[in-house]
């Protein structure tokens, strides 16, 4: 039996399903489905280069791995591979397959860093170091039960203050790029990001098939957009908030909190039964904000880093 690394074609059912699955098995914390993998390909930013992998035994994919450049950072040559094989078809080679495909396109695009994801459990780490990655920054995926569990009851905003969902601003998105890219500056990271590509942001954030404007709260202070929390579902029963900030002149008000605690009644008003989110280990106040809620750590992940040339 031969594992067999190949591209991951769009238009190829049995791939998009097979990645999708390997990864619902690998990271169940993260939401995805075959058209959202399918239209990351079709819509990723030409100076991405992003190139996903699938590793297939006997047909079956075992093993996948997103790959690209971190176009958007301010920092040149920082590249980028995130290896996932199902936990029940390791030890066949199909990691190192991945590992060493990836590396060789990174390497060949001219990628002088890379970093990748790791679960954090001891075979998963190990692995890494073998390939000459070193840890660095860790994060968490925190997971809420929205059916049984108790959310904080809802409250009227301050004088000043008012709720919309984002589908408010569908004629003209551009406040929340504005309100997404002066937050995201603030996110912990290992990659500095420059974030100023609006029909970028409209490709990857408000027309992604897994985006919910329905769902994402935005906070106005005198009609201006002050804090916002970002909502995807898979189409099933699963959502999740991908991010939640408040621009620097409004911190302190409470604003992000009183977004999150809308977003979450709706959703679980629609229907939903779990809310994902994630965080930086070292984001305190955002933990203790989502602990706040009743989310619960479920996972962790290590970045790792590996320097070519």
């Amino acid at each position: 039996m031969t594992v067999i690394v190949d591209d991951l074609r769009p238009d190829d059912r049995r791939q998009t399903e097979g990645f999708a699955r390997v990864r619902d098995r690998a990271l169940p914390y993260m939401l995805h489905t075959p058209h959202s993998l399918a239209y990351d390909i079709t819509h990723a930013h030409p100076d991405a280069h992003y190139r996903p992998l699938v590793a297939e035994l006997d047909g079956e994919v075992v093993g996948t791995a997103q790959v690209g450049i971190a176009y958007d950072s301010v920092e040149p040559g920082q590249g980028y591979l995130n290896v996932y094989v199902d936990p029940g078809r390791t030890r066949r080679g199909a990691g190192s397959l991945l590992v060493r495909a990836a590396e060789r396109h990174l390497a060949a695009l001219g990628a002088t860093r890379l970093l990748s994801w790791v679960l954090d459990e001891p075979d998963n780490r190990a692995f890494a170091e073998r390939h000459g990655y070193r840890p660095s920054r860790s994060a968490h995926f925190l997971r809420l039960d929205l059916a049984g569990g108790t959310l904080p009851p809802r409250q009227d905003p301050p004088p000043g203050v008012e709720l919309r969902p984002a589908a408010h601003f569908a004629d003209d998105p551009r406040p929340l790029f504005a309100l997404d890219a002066e937050t995201s500056t603030d996110e912990p990271g290992d990659i500095p990001h420059e974030f100023t590509d609006y029909q970028a942001w409209l490709r990857e954030t408000w027309h992604h098939p897994l985006f919910s404007a329905e769902l994402t709260t935005v906070a106005l202070v005198d009609g201006r957009p002050a804090a916002f929390s970002a909502a995807r579902t898979d189409g099933g029963t699963r959502y999740g908030t991908v991010m939640t900030g408040t621009a620097a002149a409004f911190r302190g008000r409470g604003l992000a909190k009183l977004a999150k605690n809308d977003s979450l009644h709706r959703a679980r008003a629609a229907g939903f039964a779990e809310a994902f989110t994630g965080n930086d280990s070292g984001n305190g106040p955002m933990i203790a904000i989502n602990k706040w809620f009743g989310y619960e750590i479920c996972g962790t992940e290590v970045r790792h880093v590996r320097e070519l040339g």
